[in-house]
C-alpha cells in the first residue's frame, strides 16, 4: 500500500463551515456587508479579550493598516525582525518608511536584548522621539512577530517603547490563541498588548476564512481609524463622501461565516495540536542530532508550527532532510530566508545578525495540522529515524535505499 501524502498545515473544516456559509448564500450576503462580519468582530475580540476588532482582507493588509493608524508616514523607520515572513515587513514600504532588521533570540522572536542595546546606543532619544544616529530618522515603531505561536517577550519590548516613546504592532498572525500564564501580562492575549495587533487566517493557519485577517486594540481610536480605512475611508456612505486615501481591504460576509465556524473549534484545535507537539517532542527526543523547538514555559501556546532543529551529529543537513522527507510524501519545509538578505532590503539596515543566521541553516518545519493523526506523527518520526540507518540519494556519494 502506498504511503498517503502528509501535508504541512492544512485547514481542518469539519464543524459548522458549511451551514453557516450556505446561510450567507441563501441569504444572498455574500460581499462585504452582512451580519456574519459584525458577528465575527465581536467574537473575536471576545476571545482575544480586546475591546475590538476589524476585520480585513488578509494579515498583510491588517498590518498596513496597524502601521498607518500608529502614525507611520513616509519619513520614519520601523524596527522589524529579519526573521520571519517577508509579508510581515512589506506593509512597512508600502507607506514608504524603511524598516531597521534586527536579530532573533532563542524563541527565534526579536531579541529584546538587542533590541534595547541598538536604541540605547545607536540613536539618540531627543524630545521624545528616537533618532537614529545613522539615517536621521525618527524610529516611529517597533514590530513584533510572534513565531511559530511561540511569543515575544512582550515585557522587555513594552518596557523598551516605554522608555523611547515607540509604537508597538503585534503581529500575532501565527499566534491566535496564544497567551501569557505567568508574569505581568499573565492572561493577555498575543495582539493585545502593544497598541495593535492583527492576525492571519490564510489557508496554512490554525484557524481559517480561506484568506482574511482581524485587527485588535484596546484604544478605540485606533480601532475607528483602522475601519474608516479599511472600507475606502467614507466620510459619507450614502453619497460617496471621502475624506482621505481608504483601502479596499474588506473582508467578505463569507469568509467571515467560515471564520466564524473555524473560531468555535479553535480550542479544539489547539488541544490536538499540543498533544501531537507532545508526541513529536518526546520521540524525536530519541534521535540523535535532533531536537524540537520548546515553546516558552510563560504561554499557553497556540502551537501552531513545529520547528524540528538538527545540528551536525544527525547525518543529514537541512536541505538533504527536506528532500529525503519529501521523498517519502511527507510535505516540510525550512524557515524563510532572513528579509534583510532579500533583494528589496539588501540596502537596509541589519543591527547584529546572529542566531538567526545558524537557525536559518538548521531549521525544518515538519507537519503539523489539526487533523494530523497519531499514525501520521509516527510515520514521520520513524522515517526520522530511518536516515540515521538508510540516506536515499541525495548527491555527496550517499547510497540509495
Amino acid at each position: 500500500m502506498n504511503q498517503k501524502f502528509i501535508p504541512l498545515s492544512v485547514p481542518n473544516l469539519k464543524g459548522n463551515e458549511l451551514k453557516y456559509v450556505t446561510h450567507a448564500i441563501e441569504t444572498e450576503w455574500v460581499s462585504s456587508a452582512g451580519a456574519y462580519i459584525n458577528e465575527f468582530e465581536e467574537k473575536t475580540a471576545r476571545y482575544v479579550k480586546s475591546k475590538g476588532a476589524v476585520s480585513c482582507q488578509n494579515g498583510t493588509a491588517g498590518l498596513h493598516i496597524a502601521l498607518k493608524v500608529c502614525g507611520v508616514t513616509k519619513d520614519d523607520e520601523v524596527i522589524v525582525p529579519t526573521l520571519t515572513f517577508i509579508a510581515a515587513v512589506n506593509p512597512v514600504k508600502y507607506i514608504g518608511a524603511e524598516p531597521i532588521f534586527m536579530d532573533c533570540d532563542d524563541s527565534l522572536t526579536i531579541d529584546v536584548e538587542k533590541l534595547h542595546t541598538f536604541c540605547k546606543n545607536e540613536c539618540e532619544f531627543i524630545g521624545g522621539k528616537l533618532i537614529n544616529k545613522k539615517s536621521k530618522k525618527q524610529i516611529k515603531a517597533v514590530l513584533v512577530v510572534h513565531v511559530f505561536g511561540n511569543m515575544a517577550d512582550m515585557e522587555g519590548i513594552i518596557e523598551i517603547a516605554n522608555e523611547f516613546n515607540l509604537q508597538v504592532v503585534e503581529d500575532a498572525t501565527e499566534a491566535i490563541g496564544t497567551y501569557y500564564i505567568k508574569g505581568k501580562y499573565k492572561g493577555r492575549h498575543a495582539g493585545t498588548i502593544g497598541n495593535i495587533g492583527v492576525y492571519s487566517f490564510n489557508g496554512n493557519k490554525i484557524i481559517t476564512t480561506g484568506g482574511g485577517g482581524m485587527i485588535v486594540s484596546d484604544d478605540e481610536e485606533l480601532l475607528r481609524r483602522a475601519k474608516h480605512l479599511t472600507t475606502q475611508a467614507k466620510s459619507d456612505e450614502l453619497y460617496y463622501t471621502h475624506d482621505e486615501i481608504g483601502y479596499n481591504y474588506r473582508m467578505t460576509n463569507l469568509q467571515a461565516a467560515l471564520g466564524i465556524a473555524q473560531l468555535e473549534q479553535l480550542e479544539d484545535f489547539i488541544k490536538i495540536k499540543e498533544e501531537n507537539y507532545k508526541l513529536y517532542k518526546k520521540e524525536i527526543r530519541k534521535i540523535e542530532g535532533l531536537s524540537l523547538l520548546d515553546f516558552k514555559d510563560s504561554i499557553r501556546s497556540n502551537y501552531w508550527f513545529y520547528a524540528l532543529n538538527c545540528n551536525n551529529a544527525y547525518p543529514l543537513n537541512r536541505d538533504e532532510m527536506i528532500k529525503y522527507l519529501l521523498s517519502k510524501k511527507i510535505q516540510v519545509r525550512p524557515i524563510w530566508g532572513l528579509i534583510h538578505e532579500q533583494k528589496p532590503y539588501l540596502n537596509n539596515q541589519a543591527y547584529k545578525i546572529e542566531k538567526a543566521k545558524r537557525y536559518l541553516e538548521r531549521i525544518v518545519n515538519i507537519p503539523c495540522s489539526s487533523n494530523l493523526t497519531r499514525e501520521d506523527v509516527l510515520y514521520v518520526v520513524e522515517c526520522l529515524k530511518n536516515a540515521k540507518q538508510c540516506i536515499c540519494a541525495l548527491g555527496g556519494g550517499k547510497a540509495e535505499c
